[in-house]
């Protein structure tokens, strides 16, 4: 049997968790493009890294206090103005029809007495990375799916009969310890019970022990991994439900791996088990902002990121070697360039290499509202070996980024900065 272990609102419950003051009446979490990475006096900032992976990102945080007013009120000509979206509210504040991805403003008119707390990404890792190890001293087999979601594998651990009762002492003695209300799916097939965990919500347990009967009138839009796309294309062939979906064996089986593997996945027989946490194949930042027409200022922004991105490639010691830029216009205007470069990764390159890169793509005197920057082609995930031609260069660019990497460790990723930056 599968399990599928979902904390309840997570980052309110992690609120409520730690503040009894918020249990029980409707309270939310919210947060907003953190513009706080371009500010020229921001300092001692850390990054927490220790359990992100494939999904779980790593966060940056400072020990800075965050009040309603100083984080998502703004003061635009005299006009008040709140700014930011709900990421999690509490299921008091859901009665009202708050719901994630609303905006502040609009979740506050729906519930004036609704308190929004900033979000505090780095209480919310460390509750998940506690709560992961907990699991893995009860399951034997578990995978952290998100910084929420778990998957645990009973196979051969708990009799088939016993699962429930199983289920339902682990969340239990999750809320002893933890003060966190998770929900549980319980299935024959990994995809079923995580499908299971959003009928058994809030803080509830539900099996599935017949999947033909369970999943007939489930609309497609509730399963996991039906995208959007996927969902015009089924719904053209008059697919609504994962019963008929289920019917429709022959039609997925013509659309290759991504419909066999959605048709096995809907019907239990996809025989996947649980995974171990798989290395990151890239590593990116992206910020929205009201338009900057200055060049100069979006350029500094572009390199302000880059240190940060450099400090997560060092921290788990990889070697990119392709580069992306992308940069989002007013209008929905876009242009994007990546480029590859099989070099020594330093933060002097990467910085290099984006720099031509702006400079190639960059519009003059348009808005620019968002940037986004990646990394990916680890060295180490692929055949093909690093340039010799600039390797002494390239050596000591990456001891110097290395020396720089240990300060910055030690003092806050904000201690040194390139001139560019400023």
């Amino acid at each position: 049997m599968f399990l599928h272990i979902d904390i309840d609102a997570f980052f309110a419950s992690a609120e409520s968790a730690v503040d009894k003051s918020l249990r029980g009446i409707p309270m939310a979490v919210g947060s907003r493009s953190n513009l706080e990475i371009f500010e020229r006096a921001r300092s001692n900032t850390r990054l927490m890294n220790d359990n992100s992976g494939a999904f779980v990102a790593p966060v940056f945080y400072s020990e800075r206090s965050k009040t309603f007013e100083s984080y998502f009120v703004d003061h635009i000509g005299g006009e008040r103005k709140i700014r930011g979206i709900i990421t999690s509210a509490s299921y008091e504040a859901r009665a009202y029809g708050v719901k994630t991805a609303m905006p502040v403003a609009q979740a506050l008119q729906l519930c004036p007495q609704m308190i929004v707390i900033p979000s505090h990404y780095r209480l919310y890792h460390t509750m998940s990375q506690r709560l992961y190890r907990f699991m893995q001293r009860k399951i034997p087999h578990v995978e952290q799916y998100s910084i929420d979601e778990f998957f645990g594998d009973l196979k051969g651990w708990v009799a088939d009969k016993d699962v429930y009762a199983f289920a339902r002492d682990l969340q239990e003695e999750i809320m002893a310890r933890f003060s966190l209300p998770v929900s549980i799916g319980i299935a024959q097939a990994k995809w079923i019970a995580k499908l299971a965990t959003e009928t058994a919500k809030p803080y509830g347990i539900y099996q599935v022990d017949d999947i033909d009967a369970y999943i007939e009138d489930i609309p497609i839009e509730a399963f996991p991994g039906i995208g959007k796309g996927f969902q015009k294309r089924l719904k053209e062939h008059h697919i609504r439900t994962l019963g008929e979906l289920k019917r429709s064996r022959a039609l997925l089986y013509r659309w290759k791996k991504p419909g066999i593997q959605l048709y096995k996945r809907v019907t239990g027989t996809d025989e996947e088990g649980i995974s171990l946490r798989p290395p990151r194949k890239s590593i990116g930042i992206s910020r929205t902002f009201d338009p900057i027409y200055d060049a100069k200022e979006v350029k500094r922004r572009m390199m302000v990121m880059a240190r940060n991105i450099s400090y997560m490639v060092l921290a788990i010691d990889a070697n990119p070697t392709t580069y992306y830029l992308r940069i989002g216009y007013e209008y929905g205007m876009r242009v994007k360039k990546h480029e590859s470069h099989h070099r020594i990764f330093s933060e002097t390159l990467f910085k290099q290499i984006l720099s031509q890169m702006f400079e190639n793509i960059a519009l003059p005197n348009k808005g620019a509202v968002k940037l986004s920057l990646s990394v990916s082609g680890f060295a180490s995930q692929q055949r093909k070996t690093l340039s010799l031609l600039e390797l002494d260069s390239d050596m000591k660019s990456k001891k110097l980024s290395q020396n720089v990497q240990q300060l910055r460790e030690k003092f806050g990723i904000d201690i040194i900065k390139t001139g560019n930056e400023l």
